[in-house]
């Protein structure tokens, strides 16, 4: 157990580095210069030279290389051009948001989803079955900034049942905090539902016609029984997989929905961070989501274990 862990840690770090490397090229070659973004159009090329030279953009892209990675091996990932703050700190400020909206938004994914694809699956064929796969396509069709927009007309505008978009004041309490989420978790929720319901039932079909589940029956247990603690047992390790990439994808991926809701998140942040060309803040946010990925793919693996106990590593 112990050596596979260290297997796949060291994976995680040559991924990271990947990543990270990947990232830092891209970043650079993408057309734009933050020095000119910084100081408006009215700086000279003086003033633009003298500010390149200051953040240290003037040097070659292999010393800017070998510099950031020799400050990412020790914990620091820079200074945010336009913040003028530690990327650390800045991605801190911007972190609960996120986090709280992608946590909410599985579990209202996963409170939609797992019921009705275990009972699709329980009535193979039957109209509820038909229907689900077919609601299933259509939220994962829909757009999310659409489906954001038409929640606001109603559920804000017209009902004003929730806030239309922010994150409460600087002074505001957590469940005005959490009020505000509602209606951006409830848009993630049902777009993401879509795959859980659909993996569940998949998973689901695959063991409800096993012998085991059969049997089960023939020992005059009730099918309710049958299907979760037989059934459901034996399917799950596909439906946390999933469950897991959706956690890692709501956290990296809800940028959308964090602009359509103007919440100051991790998606937010970033895609400010490109159109101001705030190389250290977009690099930073690359490893954050990379090293978040890997650690749900070691926490999903390891779950396993307390799932089925038949897996062995």
């Amino acid at each position: 157990m112990s050596r596979y862990i260290l297997r796949r840690l060291i994976g995680m770090i040559i991924v990271v580095f990947l990543v990270v490397t990947i990232a830092f090229v891209i970043v650079r070659l993408a057309p734009g210069d933050p020095a000119a973004l910084l100081l408006g159009p009215d700086a000279t090329p003086a003033d633009a030279l003298a500010l390149r030279e200051k953040l240290g953009l003037n040097r070659s892209i292999f010393v800017q290389y070998a510099i950031f990675m020799s400050n990412v091996a020790q914990g620091d990932l820079g200074t945010s051009i336009f913040f003028k703050q530690p990327v650390t700190q800045v991605l801190w400020d911007r972190a609960e948001p996120t986090a709280f909206l992608a946590l909410f938004s599985l579990i209202l994914a996963v409170v939609i989803a797992a019921p009705i694809g275990i009972y699709a699956a329980y009535r193979r064929g039957s109209l509820l079955d038909q229907t689900s796969i077919t609601l299933a396509m259509l939220a994962a069709s829909l757009p999310s900034f659409w489906t954001g927009l038409l929640l606001q007309r109603y559920f804000a505008s017209d009902l004003g049942w929730f806030p239309a978009s922010g994150y409460g004041g600087p002074d505001a309490s957590f469940l005005i905090r959490m009020q505000h989420l509602m209606l951006p978790s409830l848009v993630l929720g049902i777009v993401n539902s879509a795959l859980i319901l659909r993996f569940t039932r998949a998973s689901m079909l695959d063991v409800l016609g096993e012998d085991y589940v059969r049997t089960a029956r023939s020992k005059g247990m009730s099918e309710l029984r049958v299907v979760l603690r037989h059934a459901l047992k034996n399917a799950a390790i596909p439906i946390i997989t999933v469950v897991g990439l959706t956690f890692a994808l709501l956290v990296s991926g809800a940028v959308v929905t964090e602009r359509v809701f103007n919440i100051p998140g991790m998606g937010n942040l970033v895609v400010n961070a490109v159109l101001r060309r705030d190389y250290p803040v977009i690099q930073g946010t690359l490893i954050v989501v990379a090293t978040l990925y890997v650690l749900v793919n070691l926490a999903v693996d390891l779950l396993y274990l307390v799932v089925d106990k038949r897996v062995k590593y």
